[in-house]
This record gives structure tokens, sequence and C-alpha cells, in this order.
């Protein structure tokens, strides 16, 4: 048999689907860690995202600390924080942190940026039309600087979650959890080409799963009553002096 042959073998064996190491378990664990690490991601570069895009400061301090997180090897960062991780906690210092920090990382700059971005290319008179009608700081930025940009925003955080999926798989050489494993454990075993190539096609499914996930959520950020739910976010006119729904 070719590869293609072995590889659409190897995925339809049922006993690859039930057990410990079973495909199943393997793509919980992926989902599992990639999902805790894109939260980590979003709760960090979210706000800090906002925050500058709303105040226009420090946004090249942010454009430069994106530039130097896509910079890094995330191969680089695992070395790195393994041997620190690994003297807190010698088994998921080893398997798992070192990986989630790297993914962090690896996500904080999209996420970062866009919402940075979102934020701060809405219409100044849009914003100040809102602040003239009264309202704080943190309402401007959440029911009409959020809703605009939120398209924006969830280009990043898809960006990020697909390069997460993507990526998590370097995890498994320092013997973590995830799709990975597949890759890992082919490429070691003698003749296990089918199980590497499978590990790849699972991966590169969840990807693209990931990614039309969020394609769908972004579409859905431009319905128009998503948009009026979060409150006036329409530019008014000059004759009404406010915002209309």
């Amino acid at each position: 048999m070719n590869l293609v042959g072995d590889t659409a073998a190897w995925l339809a064996d049922p006993a690859h689907w039930t057990g410990p190491g079973s495909i199943p378990q393997r793509l919980a664990e992926h989902v599992g860690l990639s999902a805790i690490a894109l939260l980590v991601a979003v709760v960090i570069a979210l706000p800090a995202g906002l925050a500058i895009g709303h105040t226009r400061r420090g946004s090249a301090l942010a454009a430069n600390l994106a530039n130097i997180g896509r910079a890094i090897p995330s191969l680089a960062v695992i070395g790195i924080v393994l041997p620190f991780t690994a003297a807190i906690d010698p088994q998921l210092g080893f398997k798992v942190y070192p990986t989630l920090v790297a993914m962090v990382i690896l996500a904080i700059p999209p996420i970062l940026v866009n919402a940075e971005a979102g934020i701060a290319g809405i219409d100044t008179e849009l914003v100040e039309s809102a602040r003239g009608m009264g309202m704080r700081e943190g309402q401007v930025l959440r029911r009409v600087e959020i809703p605009i940009a939120l398209p924006v925003i969830l280009t990043g955080v898809r960006s990020g979650a697909t390069q997460i999926v993507a990526t998590m798989t370097l995890g498994a050489i320092f013997a973590g959890g995830g799709l990975g494993r597949f890759l890992v454990e082919g490429i070691a075993q003698r003749d296990g080409d089918a199980m590497a190539w499978s590990g790849v096609v699972l991966v590169a499914a969840l990807a693209l799963a990931t990614e039309g996930t969020f394609a769908l959520a972004q579409r859905a950020t431009t319905s128009p009553g998503l948009r009026h739910s979060w409150g006036p976010v329409t530019r008014p006119s000059s004759s009404a002096g406010s915002l209309s729904t």
C-alpha cells in the first residue's frame, strides 16, 4: 500500500479510537491545552490592546513587543522555560508548563495588535459623540468601540488560536500530550510513517476546524442584530447630535 492508503487505514482502524493513547484522548488533550493557552493569552493581551487603542498611548511599545514575540521561536521558548518549570514541578513542569508558556507567547502578538488596531481605527468623531452624550470612558469602550472593532479583535484571536493548535505539537517532543504524540511516536517507530502522517492529518484538520469556527464567529459579529444588542454603534447625524441604534 502507498502512504496515503496506509494513513487512511491507520485512521480507520477501530483500535486507534479506543483506550489509552487513542485518537479521541489525544484530541481532547490537544484541544484542552490549546484552550488553556488561548484563554491565558486573551486575558493578558486583550485588555492591554483595548486600553492602548482607547487611549492612543503606548502603540509603538505594543508593536515592538509584538514583533519581539513573533521573532522568538516557540521551541526556543520551551527550552528556556523548561529548566525553571521543571525545578518547580518535575512532572507538569517538564511535560506541560513550558509548552503552555510558549503557546501563550505565540498567541499574544496577534491578539494584542488586532485589539489595539481595531479600537484605534474607529472614527474619532463617533467616539467624541459618545462622550458628548455623557458616556464615561468605560461605557464608550464597551458600548461603542468594542462592538465596532469586534470583527477585527476576533481576527487576532482567530489567528492566535490557529497558531496555537498548529504549534502545540511541539509539546510532544518533551513527552507532552496532544496529537503531536502521534508524530513523535510514529517517527520513533520503525515503519511508523502511517502513524506520523495520521498525526499530521489530524492536526491539520483541527487547525482548519479552528479557523472555520472563528471565521463563523466573525461573520456573526457583523450581523445587525448583534451590533444592535451591544448598544448604539452608528454614527449620529449632524441634526440629531446623538448616537442612534
